[in-house]
């Protein structure tokens, strides 16, 4: 019998071997907190190596900004963690990640937009609910970054639902080669105004029935978010096989948030809240899943068991002078 490491080294492809056998070790340790199988952990190494290949010739300037989109629970997060790792560790570049969730609003910010606008707006996530300045001010701020800067990371703290407070942001030293910028919608365009008259779920249906709360993403995200994905020189979109799966792996992060939160279960969902929650996400996910992939310039394809079996380059996008 084959063990999954001996499996793992006859499926790896020639070009990958020796940068895995060099990196397998200290990568499973590095990735230790996402609890990752060996076979997972192996479709991730090899997937962030490629990109990082990819990426010593697409980036020619410093920092460059790679966006990393992808439905809740898809993996963009432990995406942007490996790839971060390999391209310092491996090919010694400096990354700073930020995520479209640590730009949150605070509470107490979207308790004032809920009173005033819509109920809906309380919970965080779609359009509408982010500091969008915030983000460009710490786009800018690493753009001007010297080897002696120190940037602020804004943080949002889940179990709470609220930002961090800025004394305990994590602070990136020195100028980054490659900024990863990940969120669940960053790239996205907004959808046509006819799109928004019919709901898509009981949510929709049964909470915003006039319409007013997906209008107000949608506004938002034609009116406040361009000036942030402008800055993206290049996109990475994570495709699902189904909708239900958001569900399904979005399950599996909860956990991870539950086991982490011990004895401080805030903001931890059960299975009734998060099939609430995910309904908050589901017009712009599958709206999303579908425009994205001809503005994107790789797509990672998803399967079942969570598993990237699909890396496809978008050659419509190579040499755009936008990115």
């Amino acid at each position: 019998m084959t063990t999954p490491d001996e499996r793992h080294s006859q499926r790896i492809s020639s070009p990958f071997e020796a940068r895995w056998e060099k990196i397998r070790e200290p990568f499973t340790l590095a990735m230790t907190p996402h609890r990752l199988s060996s076979d997972a952990l192996f479709n991730l190494g090899a997937t962030a190596i490629g990109l990082a290949t990819w990426l010593q010739q697409k980036t020619t300037k410093t920092p460059f900004f790679l966006g990393l989109n992808g439905p809740q629970g898809s993996g963009k997060t432990t995406l942007a963690a490996a790839l971060s790792w390999v391209l310092e560790h491996q090919d010694g570049r400096r990354c700073a990640v930020l995520s479209l969730d640590d730009l949150y609003k605070t509470r107490a910010e979207r308790a004032v937009m809920a009173a005033t606008i819509h109920p809906l707006l309380i919970t965080r996530g779609v359009p509408g609910t982010h500091d969008v300045h915030l983000g460009l001010r710490v786009f800018d701020q690493l753009m001007a970054a010297t080897a002696h800067s120190e940037t602020p990371l804004p943080q949002f703290d889940k179990h709470r639902d609220d930002r961090s407070p800025a004394k305990d942001w994590p602070r990136f030293k020195g100028r980054p080669d490659i900024v990863i910028f990940e969120g669940w919608f960053v790239g996205a365009y907004p959808e046509n105004l006819s799109a928004l008259d019919s709901p898509v779920n009981d949510l929709e249906a049964l909470e915003d029935s006039k319409g007013d709360w997906r209008r107000y993403a949608n506004d938002a995200l034609a009116r406040d978010y361009p000036p942030l994905f402008e800055r993206l020189n290049a996109l990475i979109v994570l495709v699902i096989p189904a909708f239900d799966k958001v569900f399904e792996w979005r399950l599996l992060q909860e956990q991870k948030l539950k086991d982490m939160a011990l004895q401080d279960p805030r903001g931890v969902m059960d299975v009734g809240a998060m099939n609430r929650f995910i309904q908050h996400f589901e017009r712009l996910t599958r709206h999303t899943q579908r425009t994205l992939k001809e503005s994107a310039d790789i797509i990672l394809e998803l399967d079942t068991q969570h598993r990237i079996t699909q890396t496809s380059l978008n050659r419509l996008n190579e040499g755009n002078p936008s990115r």
